[in-house]
């Protein structure tokens, strides 16, 4: 190759500040943060500075501490943690650290502490849950420990390197007691940021494990464009390549080559894809080397020095660079040419490669994703999981679990407990891929999981029977499938602002409610519970429907807020446990007072995800709200050295340029009752030139006669004069829609509701409780007796007590239960005259 390809630009900063060193002549100890501290052990006295997959910038701003040498022993003291050492080699009697503040935990070495939880390379197999083989960084004894003593290295010319060979320890202790979002920021400011994502990889993905042909991939995409659902991605699995290769060549597993009988035309039916506006990705298992059936192996066997007559397998080895470079620059390249935007790397092989300490796996994440961003793109692949550092190539693909309650169940901890070791881009197999049963409700329900997961990926396995296409199911299961992934879409400018707030303050899509309450017990508790960005907390319900109420249910806990179901409208008090029940047509997702959530306005909105020329607002008022939406023009074009792209403080994008970022500003007042909306800045054709909103207020009715109006305000290089506007508005299930005029985006909408601080209504639970009453299997009588116990003229908790000595099944009985006590107001407002009156 002439010149040094882009995949070995690899930004490394891993040489600590000497300021930062406290060391000996067999060990040596780096203060990386007042809280994170580098501990290394070398019997020969040679240190690591390289990059290590997990370390890539050692050169951080050198925090106060003391150093006390007494010649025999050695104290370090930052003001989070007092270090004890004796300058032998690491022991449990001779190395110790104790933490300082709240929580005192003391620690020695090679001591085993409790942990939160982390990730796994795979879940391939599983039926529910899963080892977590990587412990993540966080706590609740305050400490935890990433051994980086054998994980593979980056040298400076950017390529791959093992760990010298000895006696040597290299490890990293974590010290921030149950301060978890400042432990993260320091695992990330180590070991690197999360990228940010094309927004098209925010929608819809479809994957299915089938020999597809031209024909039958673009009739589904049709499909489900008829349907009104909207696509991003289209995923093609190993059938896109020969798999029924010549005896002798081994598995058809690995593949390069099109499958002509399926895809006469690559090129053009990439370029059909590429039309819909979906982005092309190919399953590729490398594992098998180029062999001689190939189309490129002659160009790879040349390029390498083999003789293409001879035939001979060209082994896949992730140590050798020239094969790397073929594997590239010939292999990959030239499908990239064709139409494919990026790769799914299958890679199932294990850690081992001819070198020890080389894992192929940590090979290939790394230099597939340089090298997707080399043609000035923002990078993306889809892979698994390599250890901790993997947050810096995402996405990550989970596995091949089997399809059944249990692995559903599992999949939402599974998603929140990555977070604590920096890895927020899971994708998981929405459905389940192989093995199981067939069970409409369970794959409506991981679909609604999906929509709230960092991606939604439909797949399956090549079991004819199992099939992901929403109209494959009964008419409820296709209908929750197709609006949740509707709702997936509609949630772009939400999860794109919110990617980019992964990226530039690091905070990952999804996490555990501990990180924001981390002195409260039942934040522990609720494992699957989590929020979801800045603005949304969810409640996955993964298991069966009662067969008597046809709700499904799940236990949670609510902060110490009042929250809002954002699809009911229920308004809910905090500060407790409780069961929510649900139809399959319903999800827990809940938002507190001053949440503000941006959506795509269409009903049906467009393939890719663009930015939307129509917003609606959900507002839940009783609170301030701010929410700043972010959005580029879509392009991302890497110059210099490239890096892992993210937003910096000063609102570019590293190592890309020509992307333009803008940001719209909505605030909530509460004292005033004042949304304002805008304006964008800086000025660009980034977004519509005039823009439609919509203002969901989510369980807010006006009072009668109360009129709401807009001010619109222009800039004043405009020369136009301000608007005032009597906004129409309309009662909706879940509160009250404003449709608000379209405006250009460098002017501000100043929206009065009309009533200074004005409240949540407070429903009436009776309207909730006659459907689920209605729908019930039961008795008639019964079920007739209830109905009048809810709408008895009687204090409440005269009427839940009533209703708790009825003998009710347990499942209605905490149904009814969950509305009646929702909301304390209800309790404490006099009862209606026409409160008897059927609903």
């Amino acid at each position: 190759m002439p010149f040094k390809p882009a995949r070995y630009d690899f930004p490394t900063d891993p040489v600590a500040h000497p300021s930062a060193i406290v060391s000996g002549e067999k060990y040596r100890f780096t203060l990386l943060t007042d809280g994170l501290l580098r501990y290394e052990w070398a019997e020969d006295g040679k240190f690591e500075e390289r990059a290590s997959t997990f370390a890539i910038r050692r050169k951080l701003a050198v925090p106060d501490f003391s150093v006390w040498d007494r010649g025999q022993g050695l104290e370090i003291v930052t003001k989070r943690f007092h270090l004890i050492y004796n300058k032998e080699k690491f022991s449990s009697e001779g190395f110790a650290v104790q933490l300082k503040g709240k929580i005192t935990t003391r620690w020695t070495y090679g001591q085993y502490v409790s942990n939160l939880g982390g990730t796994t390379r795979t879940l391939d197999g599983a039926d529910g849950r899963a080892y977590l083989d990587y412990r993540g960084v966080l706590s609740i004894d305050g400490l935890a420990v990433v051994d980086d003593s054998k994980t593979m290295l980056f040298t400076q010319d950017g390529w791959i390197a093992p760990r010298r060979s000895g006696d040597r320890v290299d490890g990293y202790l974590f010290l921030y007691g149950r301060d978890y979002r400042d432990a993260m920021r320091a695992f990330y400011a180590v070991s690197g940021s999360q990228p940010l994502l094309p927004r098209w990889a925010l929608g819809n993905w479809w994957s299915r494990y089938h020999p597809f042909s031209r024909k039958e991939y673009l009739d589904l995409m049709d499909h489900f464009d008829a349907d009104d659902v909207p696509m991003s991605v289209a995923v093609l699995d190993m059938d896109w390549h020969l798999v029924n290769i010549p005896p002798g060549y081994g598995s058809g597993w690995t593949g390069y080559t099109w499958n002509k009988e399926l895809f006469p035309n690559p090129p053009k039916f990439l370029k059909e894809l590429n039309e819909r506006n979906l982005q092309v990705t190919l399953n590729v298992h490398p594992a098998d080397g180029i062999r001689a059936f190939e189309e490129q192996y002659k160009k790879v066997a040349e390029y390498l020095g083999y003789d293409p007559k001879t035939k001979q397998n060209i082994p896949f080895d992730c140590t050798d660079r020239d094969f790397m470079d073929a594997y590239f620059d010939i292999v990959h390249h030239e499908h990239e040419e064709e139409g494919v935007n990026f790769w799914w790397v299958d890679w199932q092989q294990g850690n081992k490669s001819r070198i020890e300490g080389i894992d192929p796996l940590w090979v290939l994440n790394h230099f597939h994703f340089l090298d997707n961003g080399r043609d000035h793109q923002r990078a993306l692949i889809l892979s698994r999981f390599g250890g901790p550092g993997s947050q810096r190539y995402q996405i990550g693909f989970s596995g091949d679990t089997v399809m059944t309650w249990a692995s559903l169940e599992f999949q939402p901890e599974f998603t929140v407990t990555a977070s604590n070791i920096g890895y927020g881009w899971w994708s998981h197999d929405i459905g389940g891929h192989m093995h199981g049963y067939r069970d409409d409700e369970l794959t409506a329900r991981w679909v609604q999981l999906g929509c709230f997961s960092p991606i939604l990926r439909l797949h399956s396995s090549n079991n004819i029977f199992n099939t992901r296409e929403p109209w494959t199911y009964n008419a409820e299961a296709k209908s929750v499938m197709e609006d949740f992934m509707r709702l997936r879409h509609r949630l772009i400018p939400y999860l794109y602002t919110m990617n980019a707030r992964s990226a530039s303050g690091d905070e990952p899509l999804v996490q555990p409610m501990y990180w924001d309450y981390p002195e409260v017990e039942e934040a522990y508790k609720f494992k699957n519970q989590f929020v979801f960005g800045s603005q949304l907390l969810v409640a996955p319900i993964t298991r069966p429907r009662d067969t008597a109420t046809h709700l499904g249910s799940v236990k949670a806990w609510l902060p110490d807020k009042r929250y809002v179901d954002i699809f009911t409208g229920v308004v809910y008090d905090g500060d407790r446990e409780l069961q929510f029940h649900r139809p399959l047509t319903g999800y827990p997702v809940l938002a507190s007072e001053g949440a503000i959530i941006p959506l795509d306005a269409a009903h049906r909105p467009l393939n890719g995800g663009p930015n939307p020329t129509a917003l609606e607002i959900l507002l839940i008022i009783g609170k301030d709200g701010h929410f700043e939406l972010i959005e580029d023009n879509g392009k991302g074009t890497l110059v210099g050295d490239g890096d892992f792209q993210m937003i910096e403080e000063d609102g570019t994008e590293s190592g890309l340029d020509n992307v333009k970022f803008v940001y719209t500003p909505i605030s909530y007042k509460q004292e005033t009752g004042v949304l304002k909306i805008g304006p964008t800045s800086p000025e660009d054709s980034v977004v519509p030139k005039k823009r439609d909103w919509k203002v969901r207020l989510l369980t807010y009715t006006p009072k009668e006669g109360v009129q709401i109006k807009a001010h619109i305000s222009f800039p004043t290089t405009s020369n136009k004069k301000p608007k005032i506007i009597t906004l129409s508005t309309t009662v909706v299930d879940n509160g009250t829609l404003i449709t608000v005029p379209s405006f250009p985006p460098e002017s501000q909408c100043i929206i009065e509701l009309g009533t200074k601080g004005p409240q949540l209504d407070s429903l009436d639970p009776s309207k909730k409780i006659w459907p689920i009453l209605y729908a019930a299997n039961m008795d008639y009588d019964k079920k007739e007796a209830i109905w009048y116990t809810v709408v008895a003229n009687q204090p409440v908790g005269t009427r839940v007590s009533r209703l708790q000595n009825m003998g009710l099944q347990k499942e209605l009985l905490d149904a009814i239960l969950e509305l009646m006590l929702a909301d304390s107001r209800y309790a404490a407002e006099s009862l209606n005259d026409d409160n008897n009156e059927r609903v």
